[in-house]
């Protein structure tokens, strides 16, 4: 009998030294963004240390946490967490920890379904009024300083761009540009040896061919589809070319259609000086073009 009374007494003494853990929510359908409240309660505590996640941190990723308040007493312990969720759907608040001297304590999990309950065509009001704010000058630039400085340096490149193909132009067209591309292509004539070769023929087609193109881009005189009658007399007539040089373009030209159809044949030294005269007539065209831009004025 003695035995049955310590036990009692043993078992009444465990459950009376025990802490009780205890948690309420106040509602499990909630509305988007209305406020729900997590009551846990801790009793019999006996000066024992509470430990537990963060203030704020309690509650997992999708509840957002408005306030978390926590009262201890020496024998008992109160936290009351408000909290509200911004997504539909259903979540759950898990079962949370709590430790006392090592002793682990969970509470029960709760399921919260959070619903919309706005309807279509509900009128939505701001909390507050718009307020109207006079901005000055320094007020609009601070706003839009960035896109102003943006369109100013959109401009500049295309100002440094249009000024690079001027400019590329331009000396595309100088007439020393178009004086050393057919002096390099008289040398390459040269090196096909036609003269030491006595191929007279080939060598008057490609002589007179580049001189062509050399005076239609030269002196802006359509040489490339004029027959040599008439391009003599243009070149007569226009008065850019000097006399000289027109003497040299005619001499060579009228033996080269001689040439072509077979009605002269020129030895290697009348070969050797045509070429030399014509090349010596790329070389004087620049003063022609000065000579021009006196008499124009440009």
């Amino acid at each position: 009998m003695k035995r049955t009374y310590l036990i009692l007494f043993l078992l009444i003494s465990a459950f009376a030294s025990s802490q009780t853990l205890s948690s309420k929510l106040d509602k499990t359908t909630l509305a988007l963004g209305e406020p729900g409240i997590l009551h846990i309660h801790i009793s019999n505590l006996q000066a024992k240390n509470v430990l537990s996640a963060p203030k704020n941190e309690l509650l997992p990723f999708h509840f957002e946490e408005i306030k978390d308040s926590i009262n201890k007493q020496v024998d008992t312990y109160d936290r009351v967490i408000e909290f509200a969720v911004y997504d539909e759907g259903k979540f759950t608040v898990p079962a949370l920890d709590f430790r006392i001297n090592g002793k682990l304590l969970k509470t029960i999990p709760y399921d919260v379904e959070v619903i919309n309950t706005a309807q279509k065509g509900d009128q939505i009001n701001d909390i507050m009024k718009n307020k109207e704010v006079d901005l000055g000058v320094q007020d609009y630039w601070q706003m839009y300083k960035w896109y102003i400085l943006g369109v100013f340096i959109i401009l500049a490149l295309i100002f440094i761009i249009y000024q690079l193909i001027k400019y590329g132009r331009r000396k595309k067209s100088d007439p020393v540009v178009m004086t050393n591309q057919t002096l390099r292509e008289l040398d390459k004539l040269k090196k096909k040896n036609y003269i030491e070769d006595g191929n007279y023929r080939l060598f008057y087609v490609e002589l007179i061919d580049i001189t062509r193109n050399f005076i239609t881009k030269q002196y802006k005189i359509p040489a490339d589809v004029l027959l040599t009658d008439d391009l003599i007399d243009v070149i007569k007539l226009n008065n850019t070319i000097s006399q000289e040089n027109e003497k040299t373009i005619e001499d060579i030209f009228l033996r080269g259609d001689l040439v072509k159809f077979a009605k002269v044949f020129p030895d290697q030294q009348n070969m050797q000086d045509d070429f030399d005269q014509m090349k010596a007539f790329v070389k004087r065209s620049s003063k022609d073009l000065e000579a021009e831009q006196l008499r124009t004025g440009v």
